[in-house]
């Protein structure tokens, strides 16, 4: 499809083709270096990296939305050159016809990878780029109709700048994905607070927990780093009242508590007189 979009757009001379085509390529290449990270990041704990890779899984998220951004502010500079030097070569018809074979395809794509591996974060983030693609071709191909109908009315002129408009419209549209992108994987890679759901269900299970043993509020950290999710829960608890074999009961119900939410989790419950050793 990148090929077939690079050649389109290089004969028929539409610079919206070619962003498809470059937007196209820039997610092949950014595939691969997905794929080897969830190699990486699913080989588990070694010598050197003693609690796993799992850092990878965001950060190449990071580096796709960067790679992504790029491109669209390389685009959207380009169509403005176009604009102002008085548009493009590229005919309404054949964005028309290309638009709705590429959205067609990436449709089918994006609802074949979504329901392969709908557990990973990987395989999430490359099927919404697909997803995008298609929403972009739609777009991108209802312009190139409205182009192709005024064309009597207006003249040739006018679809000159059809070309340029439609790049700055489907760069305005996609803009938003890979600011997400770097949004959510920043988060991670700074240890930030896991999204609002997974937070609210790890507080919901752990709420479940102190009621069954009548301990009072606990303070909850958590953090997520890919699949895994890291969960520290410290009760403070009066003197005397509980020994490890309490603690461990504790540390067995959180664990079972979070089970559900379908990551691996590396939980430390702690249960301290002393409550300096929370803060």
């Amino acid at each position: 499809m990148a090929v077939a979009a690079i050649a389109w757009g290089t004969v028929s001379g539409a610079r919206v083709i070619l962003l498809d085509g470059a937007y196209a390529l820039v997610g092949l290449l950014l595939t691969w270096t997905s794929l080897r990270a969830s190699a990486a990041a699913s080989g588990g704990a070694t010598a050197r990296h003693p609690f796993g890779r799992e850092a990878f899984t965001p950060l190449v998220i990071a580096l796709q939305g960067a790679a992504l951004g790029a491109t669209l502010v390389f685009a959207t500079a380009d169509a403005v050159v176009l604009l102002a030097s008085g548009g493009s070569q590229g005919t309404p018809l054949s964005v028309l016809v290309y638009s709705v074979v590429a959205g067609a395809g990436a449709a089918v794509v994006a609802r074949w990878m979504g329901r392969r591996v709908p557990g990973s974060e990987l395989v999430t983030v490359e099927a919404a780029q697909w997803r995008a693609s298609a929403a972009l071709s739609a777009i991108v191909a209802v312009g190139a109709g409205v182009a192709i109908a005024l064309a009597v009315p207006l003249g040739d002129g006018f679809t000159r700048y059809v070309d340029p408009v439609l790049v700055i419209v489907a760069c305005a549209v996609v803009a938003p994905m890979p600011v997400r992108m770097l949004r959510d994987a920043g988060r991670e890679l700074t240890e930030g607070a896991p999204p609002p759901p997974v937070l609210a269900a790890i507080l919901a299970a752990v709420e479940t927990v102190r009621a069954e043993h009548a301990l009072d509020a606990p303070t909850v950290r958590a953090t997520k780093l890919g699949r895994k999710l890291y969960v520290e829960v410290d009760f403070v608890v009066q003197p005397g009242r509980w020994d490890v074999s309490d603690e461990d009961d504790v540390r067995r119900g959180v664990l079972a508590a979070l089970a559900p939410l379908g990551f691996d989790v590396w939980a430390n419950v702690e249960l301290t007189t002393d409550p300096s050793l929370v803060d």
